[in-house]
């Protein structure tokens, strides 16, 4: 049962590519209804930021269906998946007949097939190939199926996988989600990323019937989440205070320009206290320009 709720986990990580254009989760193709995990569609004008993504923004430089597995990828999953592309491309083509216009090679989707474990038997069963310029562990079919699978257990520890690596499994996702935590506070994707993974962690908790993985996983994030919620009701109370002494400022010698309060809302909590009580004595802004240039 945890398999879904690491299903959805990696449905919802997935679709923050939102930001960098268009995303299509659980979208329906013909034949028997299959269910494409994530279909993304750059947007026209790319942002540079996607960069910040390593691997995983290379894969989103395209049009993609991404595929990601909690559990090693069998062969008829893995056909399932290349089903579901040339689905899709049969699509394309009847859109670009009936509107006569021609289909671009470049809006065709790549398809990449995202496991936490594959073996070489079986990627050699699809007859996979390294690229020049592509990191190891990702293993490309020939070029006319459009398809390549990534298996997350032999991407290199880098920043440029961690994105990638987060939706391994074992002491490969736990190593991934150590070093999301170590990135600066304001780094791009990490807060969503944090809050993606606390879900994860309380759904798994509610769950009676867990591997000695989740388990794992669920120890690996309690310190990390406790830090973060001690983190929020800090800076919680700091708004609050910085908010008490603004008020208090704007009462005692009136309204303070911009600038002023930008540099009082970089003050630490106890400096916020400490001007507190300093402001009983001040009268005018000059008062409250000396006391900050101390």
């Amino acid at each position: 049962m945890t398999r879904f709720i690491h299903d959805k986990f990696a449905k919802d990580y997935l679709e923050e590519l939102k930001n960098y254009g268009k995303i299509k989760a659980s979208e329906k193709v013909a034949g028997e209804i299959k269910e494409i995990d994530v279909l993304f569609t750059p947007a026209r004008n790319k942002s540079s930021n996607i960069q910040v993504l390593g691997l995983l923004g290379k894969f989103a430089e395209h049009p993609a269906i991404i595929e990601p597995f909690r559990n090693p990828a069998s062969t008829d999953e893995i056909c399932d998946c290349i089903l579901k592309l040339l689905e899709v491309k049969a699509l394309l083509r009847r859109e670009a007949k009936t509107n006569k216009i021609k289909l671009q090679n470049s809006e065709i989707p790549k398809l990449w097939v995202l496991t936490p474990t594959i073996s070489e038997t079986r990627l050699s069963s699809f007859g996979t190939m390294q690229k020049v310029g592509w990191l190891s562990g990702v293993h490309f079919l020939p070029d006319a199926l459009r398809t390549a699978i990534v298996a997350i257990h032999q991407l290199p520890q880098t920043p440029e996988t961690l994105w990638l690596r987060l939706l391994g499994r074992g002491s490969v996702q736990s190593q991934a989600i150590i070093e999301l935590q170590a990135l600066p506070l304001d780094y791009p994707y990490q807060k969503t990323t944090l809050e993606l993974v606390y879900n994860l962690r309380e759904n798994l908790r509610v769950n009676q019937e867990l591997s000695a993985d989740d388990r794992e996983l669920i120890m690996r994030l309690e310190p990390l989440y406790q830090r973060d919620r001690e983190q929020a009701i800090q800076e919680g109370n700091k708004q609050g205070e910085q908010r008490l002494v603004i008020r208090l400022l704007n009462r005692r010698i009136g309204e303070i320009d911009a600038s002023l309060i930008e540099r009082v809302q970089s003050l630490s909590i106890e400096q916020l206290e400490n001007l507190g009580e300093a402001l009983l004595d001040f009268s005018s802004v000059a008062d409250l320009e000396t006391w900050l240039n101390q």
